[in-house]
């Protein structure tokens, strides 16, 4: 017998828990009358038009007949693009018009995990602070209005041919050089995007974990885990290649690696790629997450663009690039999102070709590119368990009361020499500590000294 939906699987950015003791196909099937409901109400004069998509995911299959059957059932025609990226559904809803979707997928989780990612059109984000909340009260209700006729089902192929012929325009694939690259994608999503992407350019691919499976035999789909990027970093060496890539799960986030194996430190790469996009819109708005990352902000400034700080969250951070109408956003966990004319969200395509043609002009190695932006010292993420999160805030504050402080997303505290943001986790008794100093004496003395605040 099928189990109750459960409350705890609705996040702040999806909806995600372990397949089938936390989600199963009953809750498939709720979220799919749930999401409808929600976008019927908001759109109540129309038969509204919903892409799904999933991934590779073992129980993918079974979820998505029934999450269709929810939305069939609730009225709304159904255009099933089958096995895709999360940013190749996302241009599925925009690029061709419909009314949102949903695409059955827990991104980077372990293998036992599945989930779903929900939008309106264009892409635009289903947060928990517009419309998951909603949808994780009616499909608990289960209590959804009569239909009169039931919706159909379509499927819609070749999109990811039309990903790529739209987002390279504009792009002068003619200047990338014959670089050597080896591309990891943790046997998921990644090598259906990678190997429609490198198609006609002069790049020798040497490919890590190609083979599709839910098992994920080789390692987790989570590239911000050192450990999953070992293998690509020894590849990097062993071959002797230009760069390294790592993509997740759902192929919305992508890591770097440089000629020497060595891991391209996100802030960096996100204010080369601001810089490019400032260069391509001259005074625009670029927006990053709160998590330090100063270099980022130097570049953008020094590009003579607008920089924005966001909350912490692909979903928080395409809402206020679309508030701000920014032409560029990139997160500290690997997402990098472009505006387009069909909506904003993540475009690797757009990422990858453009980062390529920027290395190809500069006339020198990854790594020398790179050397230059490491200006400041990182603590890397560390987390803590706490009893009371807000108690050590509110510690913090008046540790550091004469610095200047902001409460956007958790607490951030900025000094000339060091600056941190401490936050909560949405999920877990945890608090998150990201420091950044001028010097690596300043940065282990600081992270040191406010983690003793944290953990006492």
């Amino acid at each position: 017998m099928s189990q109750a939906v459960n409350p705890a699987i609705f996040k702040a950015y999806d909806i995600r828990g372990v397949y089938p003791t936390e989600l199963d196909e009953n809750t498939a099937y709720a979220v799919g009358r749930a999401y409808a409901t929600l976008l019927q109400q908001e759109n109540p004069s129309k038969t509204l038009e919903i892409v799904v998509g999933l991934d590779m995911r073992l129980s993918g299959e079974s979820l998505k007949e029934k999450l269709i059957a929810g939305l069939t059932d609730a009225g709304v025609n159904v255009i099933d693009i089958g096995l895709a990226s999360t940013p190749t559904f996302y241009f599925a809803v925009g690029y061709y018009g419909y009314d949102g979707g949903i695409a059955v997928s827990a991104s980077h989780n372990p293998k036992e995990y599945n989930g779903f990612k929900m939008v309106r059109a264009k892409g635009k984000p289903i947060s928990g602070d517009t419309g998951i909340m909603t949808i994780r009260d009616l499909a608990i209700a289960g209590d959804f209005p009569k239909v009169g006729q039931k919706g159909t089902v379509s499927q819609k192929e070749n999109v990811l041919t039309d990903v790529v012929a739209n987002q390279i325009k504009g792009i002068d694939l003619a200047k990338i050089k014959p670089f050597k690259i080896v591309i990891d994608v943790a046997n998921a999503m990644g090598s259906l995007d990678v190997d429609a992407m490198f198609a006609g350019l002069p790049c020798e691919i040497i490919r890590l974990n190609w083979e599709l499976d839910g098992n994920f035999p080789n390692h987790e789909a989570d590239p911000l885990k050192e450990e999953n990027l070992q293998q690509l970093q020894e590849a990097v060496k062993e071959h002797q290649t230009d760069l390294g890539i790592s993509v997740d799960g759902d192929a919305d986030r992508y890591f770097f690696v440089d000629d020497r194996g060595e891991p391209i430190r996100q802030e960096i790469l996100r204010g080369i790629m601001a810089q490019i996009a400032i260069k391509e819109n001259p005074g625009a708005t670029v927006c990053y997450d709160i998590r330090p990352g100063k270099i980022t902000k130097d570049l953008i400034e020094e590009a003579g663009g607008h920089a924005v700080v966001t909350k912490v969250g692909h979903s928080l951070i395409k809402e206020t690039m679309l508030k701000e109408d920014a032409v560029f956003g990139g997160e500290s966990s690997g997402h990098y999102f472009y505006r387009f004319d069909y909506g904003t969200f993540e475009a690797p395509t757009v990422l990858v070709m453009k980062f390529l043609v920027y290395l190809s002009e500069q006339n020198k190695s990854v790594s020398q590119i790179i050397a230059p932006h490491m200006k400041y010292y990182h603590s890397g993420e560390i987390n803590s368990e706490v009893k009371d999160a807000q108690v050590k805030m509110k510690e913090l504050a008046e540790k550091y009361s004469d610095a200047e402080i902001s409460h956007l997303d958790g607490i951030t505290i900025t000094y000339d020499d060091f600056w941190f943001n401490v936050r909560g986790s949405n999920t877990e008794p945890k608090l998150r500590l990201n420091l950044e100093a001028v010097s690596p004496a300043i940065m282990a003395e600081k992270r040191d000294e406010v983690l003793a605040i944290i953990r006492s």
